[in-house]
């Protein structure tokens, strides 16, 4: 599994810290420290849709100009994304399940059934 988010971002840690207690083996992105390809975020805008990636309860959202975000389309958030990780819904992670975004202790041991040591 791949964890991928802020280090210090509060759903981030609960995730991290239910994999860890659960004992089940993950890597961490940290977007802020690691950076962030265009191309995985073209995954994910793919799989997950540009629009469910946006954190819009987010500082970073609240300090964008109200005309760019009345603005946005596929192509301007990626770039927003790109430039400013911090807007994306965290934690992002893939598994052989599938890719998700936040963290949910519930869904997560559904699907990582057999993984979790629950």
């Amino acid at each position: 599994m791949k964890l991928y988010g802020i280090n210090n971002c509060d759903t981030v840690r609960k995730a991290r810290k239910w994999l860890n207690e659960a004992n089940i083996p993950y890597t961490f992105h940290d977007f802020r420290k690691d950076g962030l390809s265009s191309e995985k975020l073209s995954q994910w805008e793919a799989s997950l849709g540009w629009e469910a990636l946006i954190n819009r309860r987010g500082t970073t959202w609240r300090q964008l100009p109200q005309e760019v975000r009345d603005g946005m389309t596929a192509e301007s958030a990626h770039r927003i994304m790109l430039d400013n990780p911090a807007i994306i819904k965290r934690p992002v992670s893939e598994h052989t399940t599938g890719t998700r975004i936040g963290f949910n202790a519930g869904e997560w041991a559904q699907f990582l059934q057999g993984e979790a040591v629950l």
